[in-house]
């Protein structure tokens, strides 16, 4: 439900600018929230999930033997 309203709120935004600051008013934690003593609070977008992780490792593979193959030519 929560991504849907997200959805509706970026499309409604005039710019990217506008978007950021959506984003940043949705997932921001409400006031006098704080987390547990070591526990570290991750923000939506901010990492990679291990896929696309895997999926970036091969699309450099593949360019590094690219640019190898053009070198001994």
């Amino acid at each position: 439900m929560l991504s849907a309203a997200e959805v509706s709120i970026d499309q409604a935004a005039e710019d990217e600018a506008e978007r950021k600051r959506n984003r940043a008013k949705l997932w921001t934690p409400p006031r006098g929230y704080r987390p547990e003593p070591g526990r570290r609070v991750r923000l939506p977008g901010a990492g990679m999930t291990a896929a696309r992780a895997a999926t970036l490792m091969q699309q450099l593979a593949a360019e590094d033997a690219q640019v190898a193959g053009m070198r001994t030519r």
